[in-house]
């Protein structure tokens, strides 16, 4: 099968204060979310100069990525669109279509299986493809990389830089996090059971005994509405209660330091760790790491029918093209909200 470009497709973030909330209500729109709830978590990104970093580091990350794919003997043009804020996805396949492209391999910037990570992106191929109309490009969603060796050698290597950052003597507690989603989404995917594999599988190359966990940040909607659990915050104060001294907070849910990782982590979970007296440390994200990039053109690759598939553990490459049924979308409650 024959391809004449590839696509980046990520979240999207506001680049300006005047960018926040028509960012935000792009996010929610159709959930009902009123203003000043919306306005409440506005105040996220003016902490930050109203500026989510995800534009700028898909920006990073496509500079590297193209050289690496040329390097790799791949010589195909790179566009980049986002789900809710520009670069537009619909704005960019109608120029992919303008410039004559007919079938792209396109790369979501999310590891892990579930509605919001993985079927809304291919949704929103679908809803581009309709706007733009007639020559629209096909567009062939690569699989989630979530066990893939590079993505879990990068994570592993962020984590090393992390601990040489505490004084020495200390044996902290790896403490992975990912976005929460209703449990309802859950039900429907493999999100957990994916996050479970890859955190085992980082901390079988970090080749250490380190006591772990996997817990969630992020949480959004009704309270009345189940989501999963513990929230990072709850578990560190459990932790401290435990008698653990120090930990290493570990997005492995997400591959880029954007804003749900600067605030709810750096801000929130840090202030935590001060007020019980935890020593902490953040892992990076895997970003631009090597092993990273490498491993986006060998996906590539496999698609092209280059390499085969590889992957770690026993659960082996997820699907190459999702079953209709795949992370079907949760049932949604008027009020519900979700950012990044």
């Amino acid at each position: 099968m024959g391809y004449d470009a590839i696509l980046l497709i990520s979240f999207g973030g506001p680049e300006g204060p005047d960018d926040v909330m028509p960012f935000l209500r792009n996010v929610t729109r159709g959930r009902g979310v009123p203003d000043e709830r919306l306005a409440e978590v506005a105040e996220h990104y003016h902490h930050f100069g109203g500026v989510s970093p995800i534009n700028q580091q898909n920006r990073d990350f496509l500079e590297v990525w193209r050289r690496d794919l040329v390097e790799a003997g791949i010589d195909l043009p790179v566009y980049w669109g986002n789900r809710n804020w520009d670069p537009y996805l619909t704005d960019v396949v109608a120029t992919m279509r303008d410039d004559g492209v007919s079938r792209a391999i396109g790369f979501v910037t999310s590891a892990f299986s579930s509605y919001s990570g993985c079927r809304q992106y291919r949704e929103d191929v679908l809803r581009a493809q309709g706007e733009v109309g007639a020559g629209a490009p096909v567009v062939d969603k690569l699989r989630v990389f979530y066990n893939h060796p590079g993505f879990i050698s990068a994570q592993a290597d962020r984590v090393r830089e992390s601990l040489a950052d505490l004084e020495a003597g200390s044996s902290p507690r790896l403490v992975f996090t990912a976005h929460s989603i209703p449990t309802s989404m859950a039900a429907t995917s493999d999100y957990e059971a994916q996050l479970l594999e890859a955190c085992r599988l980082v901390v079988d190359d970090l080749g250490a005994d380190h006591d772990w966990d996997l817990v969630y940040q992020s949480r959004s909607g009704p309270p009345q509405v189940p989501w999963l659990e513990p929230d990072v915050g709850d578990h560190l104060r459990d932790l401290h209660t435990k008698g653990v001294e120090a930990v290493c907070i570990v997005p492995i849910g997400f591959v880029s330091d954007h804003m749900e990782v600067l605030f709810d982590l750096d801000e929130e979970a840090r202030e935590v760790c001060e007020e019980l007296g935890l020593r902490m440390v953040r892992a990076g994200t895997v970003g631009t790491h090597p092993a990273y990039v490498s491993m986006a053109t060998e996906l590539v690759r496999e698609r092209m029918g280059l390499v085969a598939p590889r992957a770690l553990g026993g659960r082996g490459p997820n699907h190459d093209v999702c079953p209709l049924d795949c992370c079907p979308a949760p049932t949604r409650r008027r009020g519900s909200r979700a950012t990044s």
